[in-house]
Order: C-alpha cells, then structure tokens, then sequence
C-alpha cells in the first residue's frame, strides 16, 4: 500500500462538502505532510456555508502536524494550475472541484464547462508535466444515465448522458484514460452516488427541503415519489477516497512496448437504494427529534407530489463490489444514522433562525 505521510497532496474543491471532509480527515490522521487546497469560492451556493467548514479546516490545522495553504482561485486559469503545481510539487492530486448539480447545469451550461472540462484539462496537462504518482478525480452517478439494469456496474456502457453534468463527467473519465495511456499518469475516478450529511450541499434534496420545511413552505416531490436513491454518507466517501489514494494503479508494459493505461473507476455508494418517500419520512422524524421542526408539524400539508425533472432519473443503485473486492469497504452507514446526524448539525448551524 502507498503510504501517505510526508506527501504533499493537492485537494480542489477543498470548502466543497466532499473536499472539506477530506481534508479535516488527512489533517488529523496524517502524522506529517503538507496539504494545499484550492477552491474559486463560487456562489454557486451560499458562501457563508463554504466559509465555515473553511474555517472547520483551520480549526483542526492549528494543531494538526500536517502543514495546510488555502489557495483562493479558478481551476479553469492555466497559469495559475502550473505555478501551483511549480511551487508546491504535489506527489498527490485529488480533483473533487468542479460545477455540480443537474439541473443547473441547465440552465448555467458555461460554467460547467468552464470548471469540469477546461479546469480538469488544465489538472491533467499539470500531472503529464510533474512527477504526479497519483491522480484522484470525482465522477459521478450520474454517468449512467436512464440505464435500466441495475445496480449500476462500472462494466456497464455509459454512453448515453441525459443531462450536461453528466457529459462532463463522462468527458473526464475518457479524458483521464487518455492521458493515462499517453503519459502513464496513475489516475483512479471515482462515480459518487448521492452525498449526504452535516453541512452538505444546499442544493441537495435532503437539505433544500429542510429550509423550506422549516421556513414552513412546501416541498416538491418528483415523480410523484417513485424514486429511488441510493443514499452515501460523507464519511463513507471519505473513508473510500482515503483508501483509492493509497493504491495509485500499478504501472505496466504491453507487448507493443507501450504502457498499459494505469487506470481505474469505482462505484462508491451505498448499495441499498432508498424509496423518496421513506426517506423523506425519516427526515421529518430526524427533524423533529433534533427540535429543527415542531412534534405537531402538518407534514402532508408541505408537500407537493409533481412529475420528473430534466435530466433526473428514478433510479440510482451502486454496484460497489469492485471497491470491496481491492479494498475491503463498502458503505455502512444508514440513513437514520446520517440523517440524525445532518438533523442535529441543522439545528445548531442555524439555532432558530
């Protein structure tokens, strides 16, 4: 196994929701090392929200071994991407920035392409130009499309996107197995399927629908309820990313003398699709019981069943068999247990606001 201490690891996307929880993770198990994060502080979302688990990460950085710079700029500016890459030498590169969200990829069309196409081309002209031994990049569930088979296998064909987003990250993929093979670049993606948990993304259905149901107005429902999710709390992810960066693809030689592309992509979820409507019925309990919302809330009058969204599917499912055969995990954590958790964090986030 690749050892990480004493590296020198570069994380975008680092106040991300995925990003943040990384690196507080690497800050406080990493004996030694060195850590620059990289982010634009877009306001995609509420900034405030990127602010505090900034400042989350600072907090365990004051007496954490690990030595951490903030860098606040664009992935898609090139020069900037190479004087990073100049001055700090990253040995590990793990790619979580990028646009995220379906259907605003809709509706903002540039600036998916902006962060997911040229910000990831200008990672990867960076790593074929430094001694980078690994590259760990996000993909995404949303590769597969309105696959039918289920669950969703890595083997499975993905060539047919319903939404931008999941283009761009599809392009990703073929884009990081080309430089493998014409660069030798050590690069494993990693398709995420629905992340969830405290201080999440507010775009996300679990968190969206908390502040309107706490705002007291109703929340919408697609497709009528008949969907499912296959659910994956943040420490799950983590805990899998930490294990893919230890274990860069092995470097090889074929017959034709030239390299084997060291590459791979994971499936990481939770395997255990939930039904919407469940799944909204232990929020509200979740809720309830961290004090978010009353014991008597009139939940049937704050929803609203309506149809399919562009670019949505009714069904994700991973089949994450891969990453428990090379790594020995699998997500665990359920719903209840996340959902509590997210509950709790809600309500001393934003007290009563």
């Amino acid at each position: 196994m690749y050892n990480l201490t004493g590296k020198t690891i570069l994380t975008t996307g680092s106040p991300g929701f995925i990003g943040a929880n990384l690196v507080m993770r690497l800050l406080r198990d990493l004996p030694s090392g060195q850590i620059i994060s990289l982010d634009s502080m877009n306001d995609y979302y509420d900034v405030s929200l990127k602010e505090y688990r900034l400042a989350e990460i600072e907090k365990i950085s004051a007496t954490s071994p690990v030595k951490h710079t903030f860098i606040n700029g664009n992935l898609a500016d090139k020069s900037l991407i190479n004087d990073i890459f100049a001055q700090y030498k990253p040995e590990i590169v793990v790619n979580l920035a990028a646009q995220a969200g379906v259907r605003y990829s809709i509706s903002h069309p540039d600036a998916y392409i902006e962060s997911n196409i040229i910000g990831f081309y200008n990672i990867l002209e960076a790593c074929r130009h430094n001694p980078v031994e690994h590259l760990v990049y996000a993909s995404s569930s949303s590769v597969y499309g309105g696959n039918k088979k289920v669950p969703f296998s890595t083997d499975d064909k993905v060539d047919n996107p319903v939404s931008l987003y999941a283009a761009t990250k599809k392009s990703n993929e073929l884009l990081a197995h080309a430089y493998s093979k014409l660069y030798n670049i050590p690069s494993t993606g990693l398709r995420f399927f629905t992340v969830y948990g405290p201080a999440g993304r507010p775009d996300m259905f679990y968190y969206s629908a908390t502040q309107k149901l706490a705002a007291g107005e109703k929340i919408q429902i697609f497709n009528y309820g008949n969907c499912k999710r296959d659910f994956t709390y943040i420490d799950d992810i983590v805990e899998g990313i930490v294990r893919v960066m230890q274990s860069p693809p092995e470097k090889k030689t074929g017959e034709d003398g030239l390299p084997i592309p060291p590459y791979r992509i994971y499936n990481i979820g939770g395997g255990t699709p939930e039904n919407l409507l469940d799944y909204i019925r232990i929020l509200q309990e979740e809720l309830v019981r961290a004090g978010v919302l009353p014991e008597d809330y009139d939940f049937e009058g704050h929803r609203e069943l309506v149809p399919m969204q562009p670019g949505d599917v009714p069904v994700t499912y991973a089949d994450s068999t891969a990453l428990e055969r090379d790594f020995g995990f699998r997500p665990t954590i359920d719903i209840r247990t996340g959902l509590r958790k997210f509950a709790e964090w809600y309500k001393s986030y934003y007290g009563n606001k």
